[in-house]
């Protein structure tokens, strides 16, 4: 390591983000950037620790020490050549991974872990900068075709190996722009959309073929023309409440309250359509993961009288518990910028009903509940006598997850197999019981993060690649 003592000298410091007050009248991104000598110090903290447990943690196996030690000695162009290596997208990633390299990092066993992510997004933007990411086509076409079927980060992930590989990529995209859940569910005030189109503008010019506002919906579209179809369709069916007054004005799946801000602030929102807004209401989140975040958050810069956020999990520890080690992904508390921003957070809460007013929803009832072991050592799921109470709120945003892919009538179409949770099953090699299609991302393992997303369409890209070479 350029310096080894570096973690002795120089205290972890993270950019921070910008005022409360500022950043709730815009969508702009959060996070600040620190300088670019701090930034370098900030690598140097990376310690020669022998066995690197931030690379085992890392879903894409990014190689930490590594680039980090090239950032400390202003080696941009190495770093983000390191970085490209595991990782296609490390300016995605860079901005909105919830870091598990970070909670293996040897130094957390002191709470103060280097500052991957944060280094990982500067390598990005200083190579952005500098001229070093740029377009790069294959020398040479196999004359082999393959449709990627969605265009979120697996498939793109996919669809960038692919065309490295040399083969002709075509992505079909559902929506008017490319980026599934990047663009569209995540608000810009985490990950703006410039760095999606500068990512896919280099894409395009590598000979990628875009292919906006197709709905694929039969089999035929697709098999005829290429040698290979990849479906990254995502989960994005969305896990419903089903309790007395759910047919209330008022109440909406996340993704819908997410998808029209994200529009509306592209400025491709349909004119005369309906905006769900919270200006001026009492808000209530149900489910307490990342998306629901993203609702505290927007749900804030529209001005929501209130906000409360309520979880059916219990309230996690400030600390690991015996049973979550290091390195393991630490199962601790902890607050995003949205929750700096005002929210009311509970936990324990289960949701019995909804109620309003000539149709439009008022509030909802809840209970508090407990998690114990049944005999069998199940944890169950239990009311608490005497915890009844109801929570006054306008817009109801339900965020409690995703449960299998939504393209129903393209992917019974293929006849494809599925699992018990209702993705698509697939071997070892991600190949589908459909020879020469194969799946990737949320649509095979479930909603997940972004990372793991890439990870995956990586893999699938690799497992397409040996198809082809089989199948000359």
């Amino acid at each position: 390591m350029g310096d080894p003592k570096g973690f002795l000298k120089y205290a972890r410091k993270g950019g921070g983000n910008r005022p409360v007050d500022e950043r709730l009248g815009d969508f702009s991104e959060v996070e600040q950037t620190l300088n670019e000598d701090d930034r370098k110090l900030q690598a140097s903290r990376c310690m020669d620790c022998g066995i690197p447990f931030c690379h085992w943690a890392c879903p894409v196996i990014n190689t930490m020490p590594e680039w980090q030690d090239a950032i400390y000695r202003s080696n941009w162009e190495e770093a983000i050549n390191i970085l490209h290596s595991t990782n296609n997208f490390p300016e995605f990633t860079g901005r909105i991974c919830p870091a598990p390299c970070e909670d293996a990092c040897v130094l957390n066993l002191y709470k103060e872990p280097v500052t991957i992510r944060e280094n990982e997004c500067a390598a990005a933007e200083q190579a952005f900068a500098r001229g070093y990411i740029k377009p790069d086509p294959p020398a040479q076409r196999t004359g082999k075709k393959v449709a990627v079927i969605g265009s979120g980060p697996s498939g793109l992930a996919c669809a960038d190996l692919l065309n490295k590989a040399g083969h002709l990529v075509t992505i079909f995209e559902k929506d008017e722009a490319p980026g599934g859940l990047l663009r569209f569910g995540i608000p810009d005030f985490k990950l703006s959309k410039r760095v999606i189109d500068r990512r896919i503008k280099i894409m395009l010019e590598e000979g990628i073929l875009i292919r906006t506002g197709m709905n694929i919906d039969s089999v035929d579209e697709i098999t005829g023309s290429f040698d290979a179809v990849c479906l990254a369709v995502g989960a994005m069916k969305p896990r419903n409440l089903d309790v007395p007054g759910r047919d209330l004005n008022g109440i909406h799946f996340a993704m819908e309250y997410l998808t029209a801000q994200n529009r509306k602030v592209a400025g491709t929102f349909a004119n005369g359509t309906e905006q769900i807004t919270a200006r001026g209401k009492d808000v209530l989140v149900i489910g307490g993961g990342d998306t629901g975040s993203d609702c505290v958050g927007t749900a804030n810069r529209q001005k929501a009288r209130s906000v409360t956020q309520i979880e059916i999990l219990p309230k996690p520890p400030l600390d690991r518990h015996p049973d979550n080690p290091w390195p393991f992904r630490a199962n601790i508390l902890k607050s995003s910028s949205s929750h700096e921003e005002g929210c009311i957070k509970m936990w324990n809460i289960s949701t019995l009903g909804f109620y309003g007013d000539s149709g439009k929803v008022r509030g909802a009832n809840i209970t508090g509940v407990n998690w114990v072991r049944d005999d069998a050592g199940k944890m169950v799921l239990r009311e608490m006598p005497g915890t009844k109470n109801k929570i006054k709120a306008e817009l109801v945003l339900l965020a409690m997850g995703f449960v299998h892919p939504v393209h129903e009538g393209l992917l019974d179409s293929l006849g494809l197999e599925y699992s018990d949770r209702g993705n698509i099953m697939v071997t070892g090699k991600l190949e589908t019981n459909r020879p020469g299609v194969f799946a990737t991302g949320d649509s095979v393992q479930g909603a997940g993060l972004v990372v793991t997303a890439i990870a995956s369409g990586r893999r699938t890209a690799l497992s397409i690649i040996d198809y082809l070479k089989q199948n000359r």
